[in-house]
């Protein structure tokens, strides 16, 4: 009896499969442009501290007048775009990471929030989110009367 090595690649129904998915996918390639437009997601950091929560967003190169921050129905939404810089031309550059769009990040909020003093902060293209937490009234200390 020989003994062989399986090797799954060697199956030409596996390479036939392979070769329709990438047929498929090359049906949805877009330009660089368009997947630059599709593709911006800002990076979030969050974090709670004692009397508030953090919640951070890389957004270098995007004006404070193009951000949207909301609340409705317990949800934060922070959401905006980064526009393309109309005055450079594509030819001037060699490679372009750079990602463009509009984007949306939403995030559901605690139940222990003070939504009327929620505040934002922007410094050098990082916004800061600050949601006060609400005094808990019950662990204040308090004179108990007797009567």
């Amino acid at each position: 009896m020989l003994v062989t090595r399986y090797n799954p690649y060697s199956n030409a129904d596996f390479r036939k499969g392979f070769e329709v998915l990438n047929s498929l996918m090359s049906n949805f390639e877009t330009s660089r442009e368009e997947a630059a437009l599709a593709n911006f997601v800002p990076v979030v950091n969050t974090r709670e501290g004692e009397y508030a929560y953090h919640i951070e967003l890389d957004l270098p190169g995007i004006k404070k007048e193009d951000i949207d921050i909301s609340t409705e129905d317990n949800v934060l939404t922070i959401s905006g775009e980064r526009k393309i810089k109309d005055e450079v031309k594509e030819e001037d550059y060699y490679k372009v990471e750079s990602r463009y769009g509009k984007f949306s990040r939403s995030f559901t909020l605690p139940e222990d929030i003070d939504v009327e003093n929620i505040h934002a902060e922007s410094a050098d293209g990082v916004l800061e989110v600050i949601i006060p937490k609400k005094e808990d009234e019950a662990k204040k200390p308090r004179k108990i009367e007797i009567k």
